[in-house]
């Protein structure tokens, strides 16, 4: 036996370790926890999220993870998708399941043959799992071997993966004989996951699962019809794009078609402003709202649509919600202590609702205007007018917020829901967040734009996420379109970009090097795209710099 002391939740803690098997064997629990318990499920190891199998370092600083934190969720999740795969691969051995999008609270799944799934009999081989309370291990497969697996069960995204990656090993995550490339921690078995539910969604599957309101039930299904058809929408342009995978991306880098890739995609998100400028021409509407959560392009998508309105006659005039924040002194405070710019009480609302009201009454207003990055606040020189041609376009977080402008006649507004809705899959079983695509986009801007460290927006995002699931998101269905910011080859140019902010992110910021750390992991994957193929007036500008666009 070697002595080996670590600091395990904040307590120094001395152990031994097997020198045979190399295993730690005084910190087993007398008991194995339930869900209920809200078990760990995960650690931090040195700051680095790891899974609870995974080697401990010597002298090592480790903090569990706990089932009903962000983490702990982001675990449980990714680890019920893998039990649905399983519950597939066992009865129908010879189809393929394929993750899809987010969707409320749950994940969209299909099968690559477009046809359906007896719901009944899945549920029934996935709570016989978790009755047999089957542990999920790891296996490292060779390069050949993984190969071998992906094509085996026609894995394609998988495979093309693999293939761009080209690495000598791999690491997968096994339950029973189903396979997955490992990205991050898995419960350590099956008999924590209790709380979810499978139902027939439109052409597919969703599998659900508890939001963080609520860890022990779920609410009543809620169609999500509009949010679905972006996505749906989004499939049909990466079939165009032939990019439905991070694979399928990185080799487009490889074949030296990222130019055409590019000039395709803008163009497809041009159209979408185009066909949404006709229906506000055709609605004859005088107010337009723009909202979506942080780091969706609002700015650039309502400029672009101002673009589109001018075509067809239209004189817009811009207003940005981010003109009209309160003083910093009246500004609320999250439960960190910290200025919450992310509720609608950031906002100075009654000058805000006093302008608009005198421009539809036809007045000259001397429109706000505030710097962020300086906290000053002024009015334009020029004034407003609303004239005959003239509409206004309004964005910022809370442009779909009913408290917004309470009083205005909803027959004059027609309103926007974007977000970066990204539609990439890592592989044929594992979906890329998008969440980490908005916090990639917002580290790059904030560091160009507002001087501001990765340190200082990783810390930032918890309240941002807090901010946005209590003002934002339960307002979306508001919308009389919904929008997709995302373009499909997006996350090769950013790596670029994040890659360095992600690397001066040092061991001593804690959450924010835990995050950083787990981003770096999955850049690693994506292939490097050049900006220099990124058009000046794309919306990615407004987030690497180089716009024609004033979007600071």
């Amino acid at each position: 036996m070697e002595k080996n002391t670590i600091i395990f939740d904040g307590n120094s803690v001395d152990t031994y370790i097997d020198t045979n098997t190399n295993r730690i064997i005084t910190l087993t629990p007398r008991r194995r926890p339930n869900y209920h318990d809200n078990p760990p499920v995960a650690a931090i190891v040195n700051g680095e999220l790891c899974s609870l199998m995974a080697p401990i370092p010597k002298n090592g600083e480790i903090r569990t993870v706990k089932l009903f934190t962000t983490l702990g969720r982001r675990v449980y999740r990714k680890s019920l998708c893998l039990l649905l795969s399983w519950a597939s691969e066992q009865l129908y051995p010879n189809r393929t399941l394929v993750i899809g999008h987010s969707l409320g609270d749950g994940y969209f799944f299909s099968y690559k043959d477009g046809n359906g799934a007896d719901i009944a009999l899945l549920k029934e081989k996935m709570w016989e799992a978790v009755h047999r309370d089957m542990l999920i291990e790891f296996e490292t497969l060779n390069n050949d071997e993984a190969l071998s697996y992906a094509q085996t069960h026609h894995l394609d995204d998988t495979i093309k993966l693999i293939k761009t990656r080209n690495d000598s090993a791999y690491l997968f995550a096994k339950l029973g004989d189903t396979l997955e490339l490992y990205y991050e921690p898995l419960v350590p078995s099956t008999r924590y996951l209790v709380v979810w539910d499978l139902i027939e969604y439109e052409d597919g599957l969703l599998l659900r699962y508890p939001q963080s309101r609520d860890d022990f039930s779920l609410k009543n299904a809620q169609p999500n019809d509009r949010l679905y058809d972006v996505f749906k929408n989004n499939k049909r342009i990466a079939a165009i794009l032939g990019i439905e995978s991070l694979g399928a991306l990185n080799q487009k880098q490889l074949d030296g078609a990222i130019e055409e890739t590019i000039i395709l995609s803008e163009t497809l998100q041009r159209r979408c402003f185009a066909k949404i400028a006709e229906e506000i021409s055709e609605k004859k509407s005088k107010l337009v709202f723009i909202s979506g959560p942080s780091s969706s392009g609002k700015t650039t998508s309502s400029l672009k649509l101002c673009n589109e309105l001018k075509i067809n006659g239209l004189n817009p005039i811009k207003i940005s919600l981010d003109d009209y924040y309160n003083d910093d002194d009246l500004v609320p405070t999250d439960e960190d202590g910290k200025k919450d710019y992310e509720v609608l009480e950031a906002l100075n609302l009654s000058l805000f609702r006093t302008q608009i009201r005198e421009l539809l009454d036809g007045k000259e207003v001397h429109l706000a205007t505030y710097s962020i990055k300086t906290r000053v606040h002024s009015f334009k020189e020029e004034t407003t007018r609303l004239g005959e041609r003239n509409i206004l376009v309004i964005e910022g977080i809370h442009g779909l917020h009913p408290d917004l402008l309470p009083d205005v006649d909803q027959d004059l507004s027609f309103k926007i829901y974007i977000s970066a809705l990204t539609q990439l899959n890592l592989d044929s079983l594992s979906r890329i967040s998008t969440t980490d695509n908005r916090i990639l986009r917002r580290l790059v801007r904030d560091h160009r734009t507002r001087g501001l460290s990765a340190i200082d927006t990783l810390s930032r995002w918890p309240s941002v996420e807090r901010g946005e699931k209590s003002h934002i998101f339960p307002y979306q269905n508001n919308a009389d379109v919904m929008v997709n910011s995302a373009l499909e080859y997006e996350l090769g140019v950013l790596t670029t970009y994040a890659t360095p902010l992600l690397r001066s992110v040092p061991k001593s910021a804690g959450e924010a090097y835990t995050t950083a750390r787990r981003l770096l992991q999955f850049l690693k994957l994506v292939y490097p795209i050049p900006s220099d193929a990124v058009p000046c007036d794309s919306l990615l500008r407004e987030f690497i710099g180089g716009s024609i666009f004033d979007t600071n």
